[in-house]
C-alpha cells in the first residue's frame, strides 16, 4: 500500500522544506485537498491552483500530484488545476451534476480522473462509472469536519470496490486504483491495507511535530 501525505497539516510557511523531507523519505505521491469554503461542512477554505503550481515547480515532474476537489464548481474550474500541473483530478460524486461528462472533459485534456464518495454515500453511483475511472477514493471521515476518528464502518464499501476493480482488471479492463482518506495512522494502516486499499492518504499521522516524516512513514510501513 502506497502512502501519500495530505499537506493540510503542514506549516505552510515551511511547505517547501516539508516537501523536500517527504520526497527524501521516499514519498512519490502528493495529495492536495482543495476546499472552497462552500461545500465542506465547516466552510473551510484551503488553497487553489496558485499554490499547487508552486508545489509542482518545487517537486518537479517525477512526483504524482492529485487534486481532491471539495468544491461546488468542479465542473467549471477543473482545468485551472490541470494547468497548475496536477496528474489527476478527483471530484466528489455528491457535488457533480454530470460526472460522465466531467470524466470525458478531464480525460480529453490528458489528465487522469478519480471519483470520491463520502462515508454515508452508497457505492452504486460510483460503481456505474468504474470502468472509466483511474481512481476511486473512499472517505473514512466526513470532509472538512475536524477532530474526527477513522470510521471502520466503510469497510464493506471498500471491500466491494476492491472486488469489482479486481473483476474489471481480470477482464482486461482499466486498472482503477483504490484510495482511502481520513484518520489513517500507523495503528490502523494494516487494517485498510488488508481491505485491499492501494493508496492511503495520511495527514497528521505523517506530518506532525512529534516525529519526522521519515520516522512516521517507516512506522506506518513497518506496521503493514
Amino acid at each position: 500500500m502506497e502512502i501519500t501525505p495530505s499537506i493540510l497539516t503542514a506549516d505552510f510557511c515551511r511547505l517547501g522544506e516539508t516537501l523536500e523531507k517527504a520526497i527524501d523519505a521516499g514519498i512519490k505521491w502528493l495529495h492536495m485537498d482543495v476546499m472552497d469554503g462552500n461545500w465542506v461542512v465547516n466552510r473551510t477554505i484551503t488553497f487553489g491552483p496558485a499554490l499547487i503550481r508552486s508545489v509542482r515547480e518545487k517537486v518537479g515532474n517525477d512526483i504524482i500530484i492529485d487534486c481532491h476537489l471539495m468544491i461546488t464548481n468542479a465542473e467549471e474550474t477543473w482545468k485551472q488545476y490541470v494547468d497548475a500541473g496536477v496528474n489527476m483530478i478527483i471530484a466528489h460524486i455528491e457535488a457533480v451534476q454530470d460526472f460522465p461528462n466531467l470524466i470525458n472533459n478531464i480525460r480529453n485534456s490528458g489528465t487522469k480522473v478519480g471519483c470520491v464518495l463520502n462515508p454515508d454515500t452508497p457505492a452504486e453511483p460510483v460503481l456505474d462509472l468504474l470502468t472509466e475511472l483511474d481512481l476511486v477514493l473512499v472517505m473514512s471521515v466526513v470532509p472538512g469536519k475536524g477532530g474526527q476518528s477513522f470510521m471502520p464502518e466503510v469497510e464493506g464499501k471498500v471491500r466491494l470496490f476492491r472486488s469489482e476493480i479486481n473483476k474489471q482488471i481480470e477482464a482486461g479492463g482499466r486498472e482503477t486504483k483504490l484510495m482511502i482518506d481520513g484518520g489513517v495512522k500507523n495503528h490502523n494502516a494494516k487494517l485498510v491495507a488488508d481491505w485491499g486499499v492501494d493508496i492511503a492518504v495520511v495527514g497528521s499521522g505523517l506530518i506532525n511535530s512529534q516525529a519526522s516524516i521519515r520516522e512516521n512513514l517507516e512506522s506506518i510501513t513497518n506496521s503493514l
